[in-house]
C-alpha cells in the first residue's frame, strides 16, 4: 500500500535544470488538452449517436452531462485528498483512469454504457482537474503565475479548438467510436510525462475534510462566480453551432471547421491579449449581441465567435490569477478543485440551457437557436456585473515586479492590493525582521523547494 501512496521524484537531470517548472507546466497542460479535447469532440458526435442508437437529442446530450456533473461533485473531495495524499499522485492516477475509461467508452455497445463509462471517465478526469491549477501555482515562480495559468488557458484552449476540426472528421469518417479511442495515445503519453516531469508534494494539508474556509475571501467567492458564467458563455455554442449547422444540412466537418474559431479565439486571448476583465467580457457581450440578431451563416458566425472566444480567453486567467494569488499553498488543492467545480458547473449549465432552449421553441433550431443566445448574453452580462463588482481590496491584473517580504511562506502572486496590507503588517514588525526579498532569491527558493 505505501508504494501505492508514495510519490515518485523527478529524476536529478531534471529537477535541477533551470527549466524544470516549465516542463511540469508542460506536462500539466497534457491533461488541460485532454480534458478539453474530450468536452468539445464529444458534442460534434451527437448526430451520429442518435442515429447509432435510435435516441432523442435530450437522451444523448447525457453523454456530456453525466460526465460534466459526476466530475462537478467530484473535483472538491479530489482536491482535498490531493492536498493530503500527494498532487502528483493523483494526477498520475488521474491519467490512468482516464484513458482507461476513454478506451471503455469507444467500445461501448449501448448509449447506457456508454454514459456509465462516462461516468468513471468524469472520476479520472475530476483526479487530473482538481490538481492542475493547484500544480502550477505551485511549481511556478511567482512573478510567473500569471504567464503559467495563461498557458494553461491556451493548452485548454487548444484542445477546444482542435475538437470540433478533428471530431468532425472523425464522425465522418472513422465514426464515432474515435471520437473517445482519440483520447488514448494523448493519455499514454501524460501518463510518461507526469512520471518524470511533475515534481512531488512538498507541503501537504494533513486530514481529509475539505477545508471551505477559502470560501470566506471576497475574491474567491467572486472569482468562483465569474469562472462559472464565463465556462457556461464558452461551452454554450459547442453545443448550439453544430444544431444550428446541421439545421443547414452541412456535414459534421463544416460543423467543426465553423466552431473551430470560438476556442482558437480564446487561445489568443488567454495567451496574448493582456487586458482588464472586464474588457475581455465586454467582447464578449459585443459578440453574443451580434450572435442573438444577426442571420446563422458562416460569414456571420465566424468572426462573431473568434470576438466571443477572444474575450472569454483575456478573462479566464485573470480571473483565476487572482483567486489562487488569495490563498496559502496547502490550501491550492481544494481551491484548484473549487475553480474546477465552477467551471464544470459552468459547462453543465450550457449544455442544459441550449438543450432546453431548443425544447422551450418545440425544437425549432432556428427560434431555439435565438433563445440560447439569449439566455448565454445574459449570463454574460450578470458575469460581467460581477468583474465590475466594487472590492473591498482593489486587485489589478498585472503582477508586482518586486514584491516585499512576507510575513510567513508566500504562496500565489503578490498584488497591489494586497502588498499595501503587508506593508502595514511590516511595519509592526521589529527592523530585522522586514528584510525584503529580491524577485531573484524567491525564484530560486521556488526552484530549490521542486
Amino acid at each position: 500500500m505505501n508504494v501505492l501512496l508514495r510519490e515518485r521524484p523527478r529524476p536529478e537531470r531534471i529537477r535541477t535544470l533551470p527549466t524544470a517548472w516549465r516542463l511540469a507546466i508542460l506536462t500539466v497542460c497534457f491533461g488541460a488538452f485532454m480534458g478539453q479535447l474530450d468536452a468539445s469532440i464529444t458534442t460534434l458526435a451527437y448526430p451520429a449517436l442518435r442515429t447509432e442508437f435510435h435516441a432523442s437529442l435530450s437522451a444523448v446530450s447525457w453523454v456530456s452531462l453525466s460526465y460534466l456533473l459526476t466530475l462537478t461533485l467530484l473535483l472538491v473531495p479530489t482536491g482535498r485528498l490531493s492536498d493530503a495524499l500527494g498532487r502528483k499522485l493523483f494526477y498520475i492516477y488521474g491519467f490512468g483512469v482516464f484513458t482507461a475509461a476513454s478506451a471503455a467508452c469507444a467500445l461501448a455497445p449501448s448509449l447506457d454504457t456508454l454514459i456509465a463509462f462516462r461516468v468513471v471517465q468524469a472520476l479520472g478526469a475530476a483526479m487530473l482537474q482538481a490538481n492542475s491549477i493547484a500544480l502550477i501555482s505551485n511549481a511556478a515562480p511567482r512573478a510567473k503565475l500569471r504567464q503559467a495559468l495563461g498557458i494553461q488557458a491556451a493548452a485548454q484552449a487548444l484542445g477546444l479548438g482542435l475538437g470540433p476540426a478533428v471530431g468532425g472528421l472523425l464522425v465522418d469518417t472513422l465514426g464515432w467510436r474515435w471520437v473517445f479511442g482519440v483520447n488514448v495515445p494523448v493519455g499514454v503519453v501524460a501518463l510518461i510525462g507526469g512520471v518524470y516531469l511533475l515534481p512531488r508534494t512538498r507541503e501537504r494539508n494533513p486530514g481529509f475534510r475539505p477545508d471551505l474556509a477559502p470560501l470566506k475571501k471576497h475574491e474567491v467567492r467572486w472569482g468562483l462566480l465569474g469562472a462559472a458564467g464565463g465556462y457556461l458563455v464558452l461551452f454554450g455554442p459547442l453545443v448550439l453551432v453544430p444544431v444550428i449547422m446541421a439545421a443547414r444540412g452541412s456535414s459534421a466537418l463544416s460543423s467543426g471547421l465553423v466552431l473551430t474559431t470560438l476556442p482558437v479565439g480564446f487561445a489568443i486571448g488567454a495567451s496574448f491579449l493582456k487586458c482588464r476583465a472586464q474588457i475581455g467580457l465586454g467582447l464578449a457581450v459585443a459578440a453574443l449581441a451580434g450572435l442573438l440578431v444577426l442571420p446563422f451563416e458562416p460569414a456571420v458566425l465566424v468572426p462573431l465567435l473568434g470576438v466571443l472566444g477572444l474575450g472569454l480567453g483575456a478573462y479566464a486567467p485573470a480571473n483565476n490569477a487572482q483567486v489562487m494569488g488569495a490563498v496559502p499553498q496547502k490550501e491550492s488543492g481544494v481551491v484548484s478543485g473549487l475553480l474546477n467545480t465552477a467551471r464544470s458547473l459552468g459547462t453543465s449549465g450550457g449544455v442544459f440551457l441550449v438543450t432546453t432552449a431548443i425544447a422551450f421553441a418545440h425544437h425549432d433550431s432556428g427560434r431555439g437557436s435565438r433563445y440560447a443566445f439569449g439566455g448565454l448574453l445574459a449570463v454574460c452580462l450578470l458575469t460581467l456585473a460581477v468583474a465590475v463588482r466594487p472590492s473591498p481590496h482593489p486587485v489589478p491584473d498585472e503582477l508586482v515586479d518586486e514584491p516585499p517580504a512576507p510575513l510567513g511562506p508566500q504562496v500565489g502572486p503578490l498584488v497591489r492590493g494586497h502588498d499595501q496590507q503587508r506593508v502595514g503588517d511590516l511595519g509592526q514588525l521589529p527592523r530585522q525582521q522586514r528584510k525584503t526579498r529580491r524577485v531573484g532569491q524567491v525564484k530560486r527558493e521556488t526552484a530549490h523547494r521542486q
